[in-house]
């Protein structure tokens, strides 16, 4: 059997670079949670999505799911009916935690909710249906959208309105992904 005999300087030195690690670590970690607590980072001219003061981040979601459109034959055109979309804890999407659809509303696997008023949009991208700030108009149940007073949609991809003539009450389901932030006040 081999016996690896360190001296107390060596240990020393390895318990100063643990000691280190994990205090970079631990700021680190620290560093992002405040930065989860503070929201998405906006982009130039996005201001208006921010979130009052008095506000911090309770819980941040993953949407995939659709856009449902409905072609209006009276007023030829393409009438949102509202979103149908799980919602995921991870970015991977493997952790489903609940589902939002129209109202538009928020409803978690255990049961809380909370239903939204669009009060801001800011379009990141050409291509995709817009960031939004809403804030709530309603909750109910304990649980993570419990006390919600506002959410984010941010990092947007597709959903846009369809650019095609419809047929009559035909209805298109466009898909999209979001991320949601939900607030509550300090």
């Amino acid at each position: 059997m081999r016996h690896i005999v360190s001296s107390p300087r060596r240990a020393l030195r390895h318990l100063l670079l643990l000691t280190l690690a994990l205090l970079a670590i631990a700021a680190t970690r620290s560093e992002l949670s405040a930065q989860l607590q503070r929201g998405p980072a906006l982009p130039p001219g996005a201001e208006a999505l921010a979130v009052p003061e008095g506000h911090r981040v309770s819980f941040h979601a993953y949407a995939v799911g659709v856009q449902r459109y409905f072609w209006n034959t009276a007023t030829n055109e393409w009438l949102f009916i509202g979103p149908e979309a799980l919602l995921f804890a991870d970015a991977g999407c493997t952790q489903p935690i609940g589902i939002h659809y129209a109202g538009p509303t928020w409803i978690s696997a255990s049961g809380s909710g909370v239903v939204g008023r669009v009060q801001t949009r800011f379009t990141a991208d050409p291509t995709a249906i817009p960031w939004l700030r809403l804030e709530a108009v309603g909750t109910r149940g304990p649980g993570i959208f419990a006390n919600t007073t506002y959410i984010q949609r941010v990092n947007t991809t597709g959903g846009l309105t369809p650019t095609h003539v419809g047929r009559p009450n035909e209805i298109v389901e466009v898909p999209y992904t979001a991320e949601y932030y939900y607030y509550r006040a300090l």
